[in-house]
């Protein structure tokens, strides 16, 4: 079957928009500096500006997910792309504190719905082989968005620190895009003409279960849901390690520009680009489960290799070899979810790995930050390197299981 131009063009959408969700707070890491002076705050304060959007997408997700299932996707990402682009960008105008925070939690309210809508928007309209594709391509356009979001921040805020918030406007034509080629669909993917292959999973009796006892009924027929939420969880702590204390790592060995830390950064966001990009065609070669154990042995050679790391170009193959792994498990863990999630309550279940992913991100510098004072910074990345080996010894362990059962 050839893949028609409204599912072509649902797919560049959903790509393009994917690069929204990293941009929220990426492209705003370089200025960091720029706007505590801008609004005379102190460090941690222009520190929330940076973090608010994050505590309201945990909140939001499952809202959005919910209401999702309810509504279909379309409608729920167009207003999710709406209220990014004026939250994001009210930056341009505002000039106080108090407001900008305001505006970052209207940001992440849409972060919330255009992350879920995305991924549901991938369920419904792709199967097999093509959503194998298109959550690659999804998770290579988010290893991208990291590469690429944080230089244009830095390249703008050399002009003014309220530039930047002047990109989430990109937001506003992905909308009308999406209103103009994107096809409605209803709840549990039945399109707008009916010819969706949706419909309620009979595990739930034909509608979804409300509140927590419904989602516990679903985790305990299928626990390992459980499983890719932890995965998806760890993986974003560790994805925070590097981008909390690689810059510490690289201060000791002589390189403080913001602008060489950001290439490095970015070369850890194309390998994971390219590893993504790559997903569709290794997943129809390779069981995912056997690309994840391949994604924990890249991380453990990453952050073994972090931990000596003497000069500038030896801290390049760490962060290469931990993108290169979360291209990997990145779609991995959206796919397992589609597949273990009653076919109605998609959205619901979809957002939380959003919510795990985020969670994971606020605690990194909780769960890492403690080892600094104790064993410097190096003691991170061997922690990291201790957990990416437990990953390793978990998964391999399972796999055996799975062969001899």
């Amino acid at each position: 079957m050839t893949e028609s131009s409204g599912t072509r063009a649902t797919l560049w959408i959903v790509v393009a928009a994917a690069t929204l969700t990293v941009m929220a707070g990426a492209i705003l890491g370089p200025v960091v500096p720029a706007i505590q002076d801008g609004l005379g705050v102190s460090e941690s304060a222009a520190g929330l500006i940076i973090t608010t959007h994050g505590a309201l997408i945990v909140l939001v997700s499952p809202i959005a997910g919910s209401i999702i299932d309810r509504v279909g996707p379309r409608r729920p990402f167009v207003a999710g792309l709406l209220l990014y682009a004026v939250g994001g960008s009210a930056g341009l105008v505002i000039d106080a504190f108090g407001p900008l925070l305001l505006s970052r939690a209207v940001l992440g309210v849409g972060t919330a719905f255009v992350y879920t809508g995305i991924t549901v928007l991938i369920y419904e309209r792709f199967e097999g082989q093509r959503m194998d594709r298109a959550l690659g391509l999804r998770s290579g356009a988010n290893s991208a968005g990291a590469a690429v979001w944080p230089l244009v921040g830095g390249a703008l805020g050399t002009v003014s620190w309220q530039l930047p918030f002047g990109v989430y406007l990109i937001a506003l034509p992905l909308g009308l895009l999406a209103v103009a080629l994107i096809p409605e669909y209803g709840p549990a993917g039945a399109a707008a003409d009916g010819s969706g292959d949706g419909g309620s999973d009979p595990e739930s009796g034909g509608t979804p279960a409300a509140g927590v006892a419904g989602v516990l009924a679903v985790v305990r027929r299928r626990p390992a849901l459980l499983a890719v939420y932890l995965l998806y969880f760890g993986a974003n702590a560790l994805l925070y390690s590097i981008v909390v204390f690689y810059p510490q790592l690289l201060a000791g060995i002589g390189t403080t520009s913001s602008l060489s830390i950001s290439l490095y950064l970015a070369a850890n966001g194309a390998a994971g680009g390219v590893s993504a990009a790559l997903y569709g065609r290794l997943v129809q070669r390779v069981r995912r489960h056997v690309l994840v154990v391949a994604a924990f042995a890249l991380w453990l050679g990453a952050f073994a290799t972090a931990t000596v790391a003497d000069s500038p170009l030896a801290a390049v193959p760490p962060v290469v070899g931990f993108g290169l792994g979360l291209g990997l498990v990145f779609p991995s863990a959206f796919s397992w979810v589609e597949a273990l999630a009653p076919a109605d309550r998609q959205g619901q279940f979809s957002s939380y790995l959003a919510s795990a992913g985020y969670v994971g991100q606020f605690l990194a510098p909780v769960l890492f930050g403690p080892l600094v004072p104790v064993f410097g910074v190096r003691g991170v990345f061997g922690a990291a390197a201790v957990a990416a080996g437990g990953g390793v010894l978990a998964l391999g362990a399972g796999l055996a299981t799975r062969r001899t059962a």
